[in-house]
């Protein structure tokens, strides 16, 4: 498409010399323009998807799919009707929970947390808790007084295992003279650490007996946790126990539901941040723009030799486009390489940076988690590569064009 002249032409155009310093001024400026581009869009894409993915993943490994509440705040006769979900299509498995707000005490320290009531095996159902337990063991989470903390609200009370925790319900007692909250001490069996804060800091385990004890709940629960083997897929299976025939009535949530609000923020975050880094490549496209405009002029006794020698309006137009282009090629091959190896190895730049500053740069009390993710769609790679060269080579078109109608006349009367 480019012959030898061309590519020549177009190479030393590019090239600085004394009076046309400021012209390569601009084209290094327009390259560096679009590599930061690229490859911000590229990170800050990757850093959303995988903070996204990450966080779908430990909010669907620590909660169910799918609860089924009863008509009124408690749910009897638990285990048939378990029975009868786990029979539908597409479910996994089924674990009766109680579930209600607490004061958590330990020596001076005292705090607001959630307590949940589980049988030990259903939590060994669960891999993102079984696999995370940092000290103790979830088998020995029987009886009336054991009970499993995060990782975060042992560091905060300063708690250990084998220690005890307090726990204070508002709703206690009613007596002659009053509501007495209900307190009890239980002892810590097990630890564990899913690496999200809110669940690290917030949640304490009960076996389900205990916890029936505690809520005055006897032969009930809260709500049937379900875990389905395709989450996406969740809501044919609530269509499923829709129309099922349970033995009562009953009301179903999905996570879709639970977390809607959480998700779409994250979707309209993430879609404004695309639309904002884009204009990094955008004004760095007017550059070229700008740039090829200013060579147009610088050359334009050059080019009317160029006519003049037999050079048609095409080889004028490939020049400059080529010179164009080759900046914004190189910009992009220089940003998606950036990118690239920035996402691969943005967790050691986080601790690089973190150990220079002094500081800490993601902290897990504001963004949940305890380490940067990145997740790189190739698909998505590839569309901000495009797009970038569809934006570059698209701002060369005026400029060559511009170039290609040069009147030589005019040119040399002027010179």
């Amino acid at each position: 498409m480019f012959n030898a002249f061309e590519r020549m032409m177009a190479l030393r155009y590019l090239r600085a010399r004394r009076k046309e310093g400021f012209v390569s001024v601009i084209a290094g400026f327009s390259l560096a323009g679009i590599a930061l581009g690229v490859a911000t869009l590229i990170i800050v894409m990757a850093v959303m998807n995988g903070f996204r993915q990450d966080l779908m993943g430990r909010i669907l490994g620590f909660n169910g799919h799918l609860y089924v509440y009863g008509a009124t705040d408690t749910l009897s006769d638990y285990d048939a009707l378990a029975g009868q979900v786990h029979e539908v299509n597409g479910v996994v498995t089924v674990m009766p929970t109680i579930e209600g707000q607490v004061m958590v005490s330990a020596g001076n320290e005292s705090r607001g947390a959630m307590v949940r009531g589980v049988p030990a095996e259903g939590l060994m159902d669960r891999p993102m808790i079984a696999r995370n337990v940092i000290s103790g063991s979830i088998a020995d989470l029987t009886g009336r007084d054991a009970a499993m903390i995060g990782s975060r609200l042992a560091e905060r009370l300063g708690l250990r295992l084998g220690d005890g925790i307090t726990l204070i319900s508002p709703k206690g007692k009613v007596t002659a003279f009053g509501s007495v909250p209900r307190i009890k001490t239980y002892s810590i069996v097990a630890i564990y650490e899913v690496g999200m804060y809110e669940f690290d800091s917030n949640f304490v385990f009960l076996p389900l007996e205990a916890a029936q004890i505690y809520f005055q709940m006897p032969n009930a629960v809260s709500y049937l946790d379900v875990v389905v083997n395709d989450p996406d897929n969740v809501r044919t299976v609530t269509g499923d126990l829709a129309i099922a025939p349970l033995n009562q009535g009953v009301r179903l949530r999905d996570w879709r539901q639970t977390n809607s609000t959480f998700f779409n923020a994250l979707q309209v975050e993430r879609n404004v941040m695309f639309l904002i880094l884009t204009l990094i490549i955008v004004v760095a496209a007017f550059n070229i723009i700008s740039g090829l405009i200013m060579l147009v002029k610088d050359k334009g006794r050059d080019i009317a030799i160029l006519r003049t020698m037999g050079a048609t309006r095409g080889a004028v137009m490939r020049v400059f486009f080529l010179a164009g282009a080759s900046v914004g090629i190189t910009g992009t091959t220089v940003g998606l390489f950036l990118g690239v190896l920035f996402c691969w190895n943005i967790e050691s730049i986080r601790q690089f940076l973190q150990a220079l500053t002094g500081t800490e740069l993601f902290s897990p009390e504001i963004y949940f988690l305890s380490q940067m993710p990145a997740e790189m769609d190739p698909t998505e790679v590839i569309s901000v590569a495009l797009m970038s060269l569809g934006l570059s080579l698209a701002a060369t078109l005026y400029p060559s064009w511009r170039a290609a109608r040069t009147d030589p006349v005019e040119a040399l009367r002027y010179e």
